[in-house]
């Protein structure tokens, strides 16, 4: 399971990084005219605002995060996100979420059945390509199931296609298992933060900024 919390700081930035999932605290970003839809062989991943027109779906957008932010989900986010959520709570997350960059919903496609959010930030200054910061979390019927890593290598497929210059994530040190995550899917750590208990990931998707 990816649960570890990191902080990145870059140049009059701050942002709470989750592995699986993040917030911001103080962050100018403006996000390239992209539709980050995507699929696996098992996921639908999707802009999460219009899964509320699919029949399919049993639950609205606010009882679905409900479910997928339990106890055990949200111990290791950050302490503003832990504890039960309400269908109140549940609502006033997605409106956070949405003031603050794309939320797309990880969806089974043989039981749709949800089974997790994707953060995605851009941080470039540019209109034209974007920079992305990656945060996802998954309910705890997706754990041990190999969701993680399918989840974020159908988004490394998909953004190889599209103006994005980088992908990055942040894990905690000893978060093994998401750094084998972050490792299979082409990723690379920044050697100035090995020392540190957040360690950052990048992956460079094309002309880019920075050496790592």
């Amino acid at each position: 399971m990816l649960a570890a919390l990191a902080f990145i700081r870059r140049a009059r930035r701050q942002v709470q990084v989750v592995c699986q999932c993040f917030s911001i605290k103080e962050l100018n970003f403006k996000l390239a005219d992209i539709d980050y839809s995507y699929e696996t062989e098992r996921l639908l991943v999707k802009e999460w605002h219009s899964f509320q027109e699919e029949s399919h779906l049993s639950q609205n957008l606010p009882g679905i995060v409900k479910d997928i932010l339990t106890p055990a989900v949200t111990e290791s986010l950050p302490p503003a996100w832990q504890g039960r959520y309400s269908i109140d709570r549940a609502r006033d997350w997605i409106k956070e979420r949405d003031a603050e960059g794309v939320t797309l919903l990880v969806v089974e496609k043989s039981s749709t059945i949800p089974l997790g959010v994707v953060i995605i930030f851009d941080m470039s200054s540019s209109p034209d390509v974007a920079e992305l910061r990656l945060g996802y979390v998954l309910s705890e019927s997706a754990w041990g199931r190999g969701v993680g890593s399918e989840l974020v290598q159908g988004l490394v497929s998909f953004c190889r296609n599209q103006p994005v210059l980088s992908i990055t994530g942040g894990v905690a040190k000893d978060n093994y298992a998401s750094k084998r995550i972050l490792e299979k899917s082409g990723f690379v750590c920044d050697p100035e933060t090995l020392n540190e208990e957040e360690q950052m990931y990048k992956l460079h998707l094309g002309p880019g900024k920075g050496d790592w």
